[in-house]
This record gives C-alpha cells, sequence and structure tokens, in this order.
C-alpha cells in the first residue's frame, strides 16, 4: 500500500513539474518570437524602407524599434532561466531566430529562399539536441 502511495505521488509531481516546465519553454519562446520580429525589423527593415535616409535616421529608428524588442526579450530571459540553463536559452533563441528571419527574408525583403537556410536550420537542430539532451 505504501509503495502505491509513493508511486501516485511521484506521479502527480512528474505531472506537475512536466507541466509547469512545457509552461515555462511556451511563454520565453512566445515572448523570443514576439521580441524577434521586432528585433529583425530593427536590425534589416531600414534596408528596404529607410535606404534613401542617412544611417543616423536608420539608426534612430531601429533603435526605436528594439525598445519593444527588449521590452519582450528580457522577460522571456527572466522567466526561462529558471527552468532552462543560459547555453539552452541561447539556442532556443537561435532557432526561434532562424524561424523569424527566414520568412522575413522572403516576404518582406523579397530574398529568395535558399538550401543553405535548410542547412543552417539542420545545425541549428544539431545544437538543440546537444544542449537539451539530458534535461
Amino acid at each position: 500500500m505504501l509503495a502505491a502511495d509513493l508511486t501516485a505521488i511521484y506521479t502527480a509531481m512528474s505531472t506537475a513539474v512536466s507541466m509547469i516546465f512545457r509552461s515555462v519553454i511556451f511563454r520565453t519562446a512566445g515572448l523570443l518570437v514576439c521580441s524577434n520580429v521586432f528585433m529583425t525589423f530593427a536590425w534589416y527593415a531600414h534596408l528596404r524602407n529607410l535606404e534613401s535616409r542617412p544611417w543616423y535616421v536608420a539608426a534612430v529608428v531601429s533603435w526605436g524599434i528594439a525598445l519593444f524588442e527588449y521590452m519582450l526579450q528580457v522577460p522571456a530571459n527572466r522567466i526561462g532561466y529558471g527552468t532552462m540553463t543560459l547555453g539552452q536559452l541561447k539556442i532556443l533563441q537561435e532557432v526561434i531566430t532562424l524561424s523569424v528571419f527566414v520568412p522575413f527574408a522572403y516576404y518582406y525583403m523579397h530574398q529568395p529562399l535558399k538550401l543553405d537556410y535548410l542547412w543552417a536550420a539542420l545545425c541549428i537542430m544539431g545544437a538543440v539536441f546537444f544542449v537539451f539532451r539530458g534535461h
């Protein structure tokens, strides 16, 4: 009877920890996706929209956009840091960056899709495997 009770407690705790872990990762990833959209626009949209303006105008506009990125990125990293290591947060950020950049480059900047994006994604997925294994 005691073993069954301990098993039930372990199962309940394991399920609760698993739900919290997934929730933290999903909240962190969601905020990082949003922050990456802002940062991608801050870094690259001026190449299309402000190409005839002086560089310092583009820098000020980009800085203004980046402020919103930081308002999402900082809480995302604070939420995720207790559950994920610093390395895991960085690799998650890189996966999200590439996931946001490729559609941005194709749809917004009208750049051709390249097979190199696939190879880069596979390399990053390898990094995800090594950084998250055993977690």
